[in-house]
């Protein structure tokens, strides 16, 4: 058994009882739900807001479109340089400097001014970018045995405080009277506490891994060369689309379909409420299986069932068109995450193939919403931009038969 496999083999243990290994062993779960519920909350607490925001300073619907797009660009920009970060001060170091950044951009931002605004977003997007990009790598390295599990806790935490972030948003604001200042600037508690939590990781030397990933790095092809690099790229960067693009014009669409105001941003609660038990479910399954390509054609299925619902079906049939979305947008986010770890062989390379993903797939979705709604204002309607969302889905069914392979993007 060589040097590699030994170390490998150790760090699948789990720690026993009462050891201050099994300490660091749960410390460490505790630290990554805490870092995976900081990830969406300081996004999704914005859009209930803009228009109190846009009120408040004056800004025009542009400018105030951008408190959303800021991060997305960022994360588009920054994250294929993060894993070079990592390996150089550690991911230990890098997550807590990019906490403290995170609480640093939260109370910046919640400061009143249109300056202080795009500035504190800005930081705010940077910090989430290093945690989107090494929090699978994290995974990877700790969990090699568990990444299913892992996985699947790490999305629903990050689900879960997004989707509780966008609900109480509004009565933060407005009834308990914080302003949208407050209502923004609350989440940096949470994101203080992170920072206690995550701090006692620095002291835990993660020596073991540098070597066992060395020893695979040194036997790898450039990642951006790698054709499965690109499939499972391209799968997180369309998955990501359909998303922000269901996140951001669904109410939208189904105010077309005759469904009021108040019941529309209802449905797009149902449809995030629906994703949650699927990006845990689907991360574990994808685990124990030999290659992903049923659950692959699964995912596929259900986003093209579910859009071809609000193309189609009668205002009756909305509801259950919204679950199967949320039952699909859910695999394919877990699926996307489970990917980074699963076709590659060390920590290091899930890192640079997730900020490789994440470049591109951000980048898509920043595109993403505001193309479909280019169309609809060019076709005054939602039948072509639902089209376009139904090629999407099976698109991202092709090119997710091909990340499904079980392979690794160095032995190609």
């Amino acid at each position: 058994m060589s040097s590699s496999e030994q170390l490998i083999k150790k760090q699948n243990a789990i720690p026993h009882s009462g050891t201050p290994a099994q300490a660091r062993f749960w410390l460490m779960i505790v630290g990554i739900i805490f870092i995976a519920a900081n990830l969406r909350a300081p996004l999704t607490s914005v859009g209930p807001l803009v228009s109190i925001i846009r009120e408040n300073l004056h800004i025009s619907n542009t400018s105030a479109g951008l408190i959303t797009t800021v991060p997305l660009i960022a994360f588009a920009l920054l994250s294929p340089f993060v894993p070079k970060l990592a390996r150089r001060y550690g991911i230990e170091r890098i997550l807590l400097i990019s906490l403290i950044v995170l609480t640093m951009g939260i109370a910046v931002r919640s400061l009143s001014g249109v300056v202080t605004l795009y500035v504190g977003t800005a930081f705010l997007g940077f910090a989430i970018t290093i945690c989107n990009v090494l929090l699978p790598s994290l995974i990877k390295r700790e969990f090699p045995r568990q990444m299913g599990a892992m996985t699947g806790i790490y999305s629903v935490s990050m689900n879960v405080c997004g989707a509780i972030a966008s609900g109480i948003s509004v009565p933060l604001a407005v009834g308990a009277g914080l302003n949208w200042q407050g209502a923004l600037g609350v989440w940096g508690i949470l994101s203080v506490i992170s920072i206690l939590i995550w701090a006692p990781q620095l002291k835990a030397s993660a020596k073991p891994a540098t070597v066992a990933s060395s020893a695979v790095n040194n036997q790898r092809i450039p990642i951006w060369r790698s054709p499965l690099a690109w499939q499972v790229t391209l799968f997180m960067g369309i998955q990501s689309t359909i998303f922000y693009v269901l996140v951001a014009w669904l109410p939208e669409i189904l105010k077309g379909q005759g469904i009021s105001s108040s019941q529309s941003g209802w449905f797009l609660s149902i449809l995030i409420i629906a994703s949650l038990p699927f990006a845990y479910i689907v991360p574990v399954a994808a685990g124990r299986m030999h290659n992903q390509r049923l659950l692959v054609i699964i995912t596929s299925v259900l986003l093209l069932i579910g859009t071809l619902g609000l193309l189609y079906s009668s205002i009756h049939l909305l509801s259950f068109g919204v679950i199967i979305l949320g039952i699909g947008a859910g695999s394919a986010f877990g699926l996307s995450m489970m990917f980074f770890g699963l076709r590659t062989q060390s920590a290091h390379q899930a890192g640079e193939l997730s900020g490789m993903a994440q470049s591109i797939g951000y980048l898509l979705a920043a595109i993403g919403p505001g193309l479909i709604g280019y169309l609809h204002d060019a076709t005054h309607g939602w039948r072509v931009p639902l089209l376009i969302l139904v090629g999407a889905s099976a698109l991202l069914g092709l090119v997710g038969l091909g990340a499904a392979r079980n392979q690794f993007v160095e032995s190609e």
